[in-house]
C-alpha cells in the first residue's frame, strides 16, 4: 500500500467532538479545562466535508512559516507539512494568521483545526490535545554585541541581565524557569524581542534554535548565538482540540511518527532552511530537530 493510501485509510477512520475550555497564555492566568463532550460533528468530519484544513500560521517565523508581503502567499516547512496532511485528508490548506500566544485560543475557539510547533506543557495539556512529537528542539540565546559570551544559563540568571522574549511562547517559559533572577522583558512578537536586543534595550533573547539560526542568517550583526549548558531540548507537537473520539488525534500521531522516523520531517525542515540560504552544514551539530 502506498504512503498516501495508508494516510487516507487512517484519516477516513473517523470523527470526534470538540470540547471547550479557556486558556490563559502559558505561564500566566490559570486555565479552565473542560472535559471532551459529544457534539454533532467533529474536526475530522468538518475537514473532510468542507475539503478545507485551517492551519494557524505565524509571520516572521522562518523556517516554519514565511509570508510573502507582496503576494500574501505563505510558505515554509510547516506549510509543506500541512499540505501533506491535507492531501491525506483530501483537503486543501487554509492559512489563518495567528501568533505563538494566540494559536491555542484559536484552536479552542474553532478558528483553526491544527497548530504546528506546539510544545506540550502541563498547562496546555489541560485545555488542548497533542499528537505524538513532530520534532525535538534545542534552546539557544542570542546576546547583544558586546555582551559576555553565554556559556551556562547561570551566566544570564542575574537581576542586571535583561532577557527579551515573546509573550506566551515556550521561549518565555524557558527564560522564567532557568533565569528567574533575570529581568524578563515581554514583547508581543519575537521580532520585537530581537529588535530590543539589536538596539541594546535588552541583553539576551531566548529562542528555539531553528528560529535563532534563521534570525542570525537574516541579520548576522544582531548579536552572538550560543547554546547554553545544560543543553535544553523539548519536543514539539501538533496541537488540536480535545475530541471525544480519538481518531483525528490518532491519524495525526501516525502521520507525525511516520515522517519523523523516515527522516521526511528533517527534509522538510532543511527545505525551509534552504529558502533562507542555510545549508545543513551551517547548522551547529549540537542542535536537534
Amino acid at each position: 500500500m502506498q504512503r498516501r493510501q495508508i494516510f487516507s485509510h487512517v484519516a477516513a477512520a473517523g470523527a470526534a467532538a470538540a470540547a471547550g475550555a479557556t486558556l490563559a497564555t502559558s505561564g500566566t492566568a490559570a486555565a479552565q479545562p473542560a472535559a471532551p463532550t459529544a457534539s454533532a460533528g467533529s474536526t475530522l468530519d468538518k475537514i473532510q466535508k468542507s475539503g478545507v484544513l485551517k492551519v494557524a500560521v505565524i509571520p516572521g517565523q522562518e523556517p516554519y512559516f514565511h509570508k510573502d508581503l507582496a503576494t500574501n502567499e505563505w510558505s515554509g516547512a510547516c506549510l509543506e507539512m500541512a499540505a501533506d496532511i491535507a492531501s491525506a485528508l483530501r483537503a486543501k490548506v487554509e492559512p489563518v494568521e495567528s501568533s505563538w500566544g494566540n494559536q491555542i485560543l484559536d484552536l479552542q475557539s474553532g478558528k483553526v483545526d491544527l497548530a504546528f510547533a506546539v510544545s506540550p506543557t502541563p498547562q496546555r495539556a489541560l485545555v488542548i490535545d497533542f499528537s505524538s512529537p513532530l520534532l525535538v528542539h534545542s534552546y539557544t540565546t542570542i546576546a547583544r554585541k558586546g555582551f559576555p559570551k553565554v556559556v551556562n544559563w547561570s551566566d544570564i540568571n542575574k537581576p542586571e541581565v535583561k532577557i527579551a522574549v515573546d509573550l506566551g511562547s515556550t521561549h518565555e517559559t524557558i527564560a522564567r524557569r532557568y533565569c528567574p533572577k533575570a529581568t524578563i522583558m515581554g514583547f508581543k512578537t519575537r521580532d520585537e524581542a530581537i529588535l530590543a536586543v539589536s538596539t541594546g534595550r535588552a541583553d539576551v533573547n531566548v529562542s528555539l534554535a531553528v528560529i535563532a539560526i534563521s534570525t542570525m542568517k537574516k541579520n548576522p550583526n544582531v548579536g552572538t548565538l550560543a547554546i547554553p549548558r545544560p543543553a535544553l531540548t523539548m519536543p514539539t507537537n501538533l496541537g488540536l482540540r480535545y475530541e471525544a473520539d480519538p481518531r483525528y488525534k490518532n491519524f495525526l500521531s501516525v502521520w507525525a511518527d511516520n515522517n519523523r522516523f523516515s527522516g521526511q520531517t528533517r527534509e522538510w525542515m532543511q527545505k525551509g532552511f534552504a529558502a533562507l540560504q542555510i545549508k545543513p552544514e551551517d547548522i551547529p551539530a549540537e542542535i536537534q530537530f
